[in-house]
């Protein structure tokens, strides 16, 4: 940064305005629907972000029965297959900022900053936002959806889950 740069910086912090924020937004409202079952349990439900070649450049959530004695909760992770497979193995729960507790019905709000964990500093790129439910004694769903990183402008995209998920969401803001 400049001289003149940092002076205008300072100038404009000290008059007590507000400068933009230059870091962009991610936020995802995943839906939960209500099942008419005999026997009903929660799903686990993985929300990540993946490049091109399909490895995972961010685990945003994981939600999960985190509170099961002696970590029982993790032995069905592996049930949301394609998160486990592209990298959640590898990982050591639960994770501190992104294991979260099993979802109940209705619409859960994750909300993700640039710069910021889970989601860091992401590189510009194309990307797709997985998200993968599994419920015990029930089925698995698994939706994508493309996006790219930073955003240009404010946009918005959505994906319509069949079982497991409801409406999903994603929101981006530059």
């Amino acid at each position: 940064m400049t001289f003149a740069k940092k002076r205008l910086l300072s100038l404009l912090l000290g008059c007590g305005l507000a400068l933009p924020s230059l870091a962009a937004d991610l936020a995802v409202e995943v839906e939960i629907p209500r099942l008419n079952v005999a026997e009903y349990h929660r799903p686990y439900v993985a929300v990540w972000v993946e490049r091109a070649d399909n490895s995972i450049a961010a685990h945003l959530a994981v939600l999960y029965d985190a509170k099961m004695k002696n970590g029982e909760g993790t032995k069905w992770l592996k049930d949301l297959r394609q998160w486990w497979r592209r990298g959640g193995r590898d990982l050591a729960m639960p994770v501190d900022g992104i294991t979260g507790a099993t979802p109940t019905v209705g619409k859960q709000k994750l909300r993700f900053a640039q710069g910021k964990a889970p989601l860091g500093d992401l590189p510009p790129g194309d990307y797709k936002l997985g998200i993968e439910a599994a419920r015990e004694v029930g089925g698995r769903e698994l939706l994508y959806i493309p996006f790219q990183w930073p955003p240009k402008q404010a946009q918005q995209a959505t994906a319509q889950g069949q079982s497991e998920l409801g409406h999903i969401t994603l929101d981006l803001k530059p």
